[in-house]
């Protein structure tokens, strides 16, 4: 009784009157019963099995002892190991990277009557990386000056507090259901918070693109959402209505476009990418969009081929041969934490490059050998054809940095024969008869690193030099800026050959997200600490059998092993008659 009643005290949360009832009533029998063998039973103590379980029951209890000091001093003093193949109770490598970065005293208010001991764990977690991380339980019911100071809403709403700024990073009740705290948006929260500038991204609209609002039928709405709930400003951008791109771009994003740019439009993204800005660009076979005079400054080839995948691994999660599965992704810290997981690309084209100077390029999504590009998508059977199919392996999505030179600045006059390479170069580049074939090999010349300052040279204003003393100043200052050292920036490219995994029915599937998501963060925060946070799931561990494999185990189990087990009861049986 003592035993159960001690058992019972320790699990429950609180006080009950009947396990202390239990506790004290079996403390007293057991009091009665050592007593009653003192008095009456004196010769008790001396009996040889008594010794021995008494011996028995000393070294068990002893035992306990020791484990429970044992643990006691592992709980307070040593780092918790995580055995769990997939390190569910272990915040991410990348959640450690944002504590630890912590340079001044952050806090974490949670607003709740009631704490949750996972939400307690979670947060003791996040200390471990860093003492300067700090949180604190408050119910809103007995300290209303606070929740005042926070302008606490909801019961359950959580704040993070950073050098006197306030932001709400969740709200743990939702419909009378309390949910847990997500790492996910705290770290995000925390991230955002210690950001001395908001970000700002552009998505392309006006040719078809994907709509940004959450009710219209093609709609990246959860991608969007994602973006800005981790601290970034998503605006529309239409460049007919715009003379330029805006000076606050941090990337454009130009997803899914189903009609031609103009080519205004495609002089001012090229002109953006000139200047150091960054694009992302998820383009989906057989649209021409009138990018190529972009493109292929930076060595990129499109193919209209679309990616066929003959693994067969499609078929098992209900996909078609038209979508191929990745899981083989270049050494990028866009991809860096990505293993061996899968994303996955509806009709999607393969992206080539060819070598072009001061540009570096790095594969990010790598097809398969039992993929290939196949040529003639309108076929009922798809059946690769050497002569016009490419084989894989070959990439879906690109990673390009490009060095411009942005420090030499030239006049006119020493310059005209640049103008006129610059001049016939973007003739060339806008005639309908390139812009209508096809891309090939051939085609992609190397783009000469002279090429950058010479299209820099037509953007410098000479018209005001109109006196001969002006034109003599304006030399001398040409000459002093040809001789200071030039600086070089950088300029990103992200390309994927295929637009819907960001669409709200696929973003969230596998890793689809992660890849728009660090794209994105890589784009913008020009180093290589992508923040990839998705929630830790235990590894699934089913068996996908295909259907002769599944009616096999089935006839095994149910019928030949009993069948089996009775046919040799039955044997036995008669061998003994």
């Amino acid at each position: 009784m003592t035993i159960a009643g001690l058992i019972a005290e320790l699990m429950i949360d609180g006080s009950s009157i009947l396990y202390i009832s239990l506790i004290i009533t079996g403390s007293i029998l057991l009091i009665i019963w050592i007593l009653y063998l003192l008095i009456n039973k004196r010769n008790f103590w001396q009996i040889r099995s008594t010794q021995t379980r008494t011996n028995a029951l000393v070294s068990t209890f002893s035992l306990i002892i020791i484990l429970g000091i044992i643990n006691l001093l592992a709980d307070r003093y040593l780092d918790s190991i995580d055995l769990t193949e997939n390190k569910i109770f272990t915040i991410s490598s990348q959640t450690q990277e944002v504590v630890k970065n912590i340079d001044d005293s952050l806090k974490v208010w949670l607003f709740v009557k009631t704490p949750n001991h996972k939400d307690k764990e979670l947060l003791e977690n996040y200390r471990r990386y860093n003492k300067k991380f700090e949180f604190k339980f408050i119910d809103p019911d007995t300290n209303l000056g606070l929740t005042k100071q926070f302008n606490v809403n909801s019961l359950g709403d959580v704040y993070i507090e950073y050098k006197g700024k306030k932001q709400l990073v969740q709200t743990l009740i939702q419909f009378n259901a309390q949910e847990p705290l997500s790492e996910i948006k705290l770290t995000n929260a925390i991230e955002k918070i210690r950001r001395n500038y908001i970000p700002t991204v552009y998505f392309l609209q006006g040719h078809g693109e994907y709509s940004l609002e959450e009710s219209h039928e093609d709609s990246i709405f959860t991608a969007v959402n994602s973006l800005k709930n981790k601290g970034y400003n998503v605006e529309p951008l239409n460049l007919i209505t715009l003379p330029k791109i805006p000076d606050d771009a941090d990337t454009i994003i130009i997803a899914g476009s189903q009609r031609k740019l103009f080519k205004q439009e495609v002089k001012a993204l090229e002109t953006y990418s000139d200047q150091g800005g960054n694009l992302l660009l998820l383009l989906n076979p057989n649209i021409e969009t009138g990018l190529e005079t972009v493109l292929e400054k930076w060595g990129v080839q499109l193919d209209n081929r679309v990616v066929i995948d003959s693994s067969g691994r499609g078929s098992l999660v209900g996909l078609g041969p038209v979508t191929p599965l990745i899981n083989n992704y270049g050494n990028h810290p866009i991809t860096k934490e990505f293993n061996n997981g899968i994303s996955f690309y509806p009709l999607a084209r393969p992206i080539d490059t060819v070598k072009v100077e001061d540009v570096e390029a790095i594969s990010l999504l790598i097809a398969g050998e039992q993929m290939w590009a196949e040529s003639n998508i309108d076929s009922k059977e798809f059946t690769f054809d050497e002569t016009q199919d490419i084989a894989g392996p070959f990439d879906l999505g690109v990673v390009l940095i490009r060095k411009i030179n942005s420090g030499t600045r030239q006049i006119p006059q020493a310059s005209s024969s640049s103008n006129k390479l610059n001049k016939d170069s973007l003739t060339t580049s806008y005639t309908e008869e390139q812009l209508g074939k096809k891309l090939s090999e051939k085609e992609v010349k190397e783009t000469p690193s002279s090429f950058l300052k010479d299209t820099e040279v037509s953007s410098t204003p000479s018209e005001t030099m109109e006196t001969d003393e002006n034109s003599s100043s304006a030399e001398e200052n040409s000459e002093n800026t040809i001789q200071k050292k030039s600086n070089v920036i950088q300029s990103r490219l992200v390309i994927i050959g295929n637009s819907m995994f960001i669409t709200n029915n696929l973003f969230n599937q596998q890793l689809n997200g992660d890849v728009f998501l660090n794209s994105v963060q890589w784009l913008v925060s020009k180093d290589d600490q992508p923040l990839l946070i998705r929630p830790k799931e235990a590894k699934n561990r089913r068996i996908n059998l295909t259907p002769l494999k599944a009616g096999l185990l089935t006839f095994l189990t149910l019928v030949f092993f009993p069948l089996g087990g009775l046919i040799a009861g039955v044997m036995t049986w008669l061998r003994r008659q």
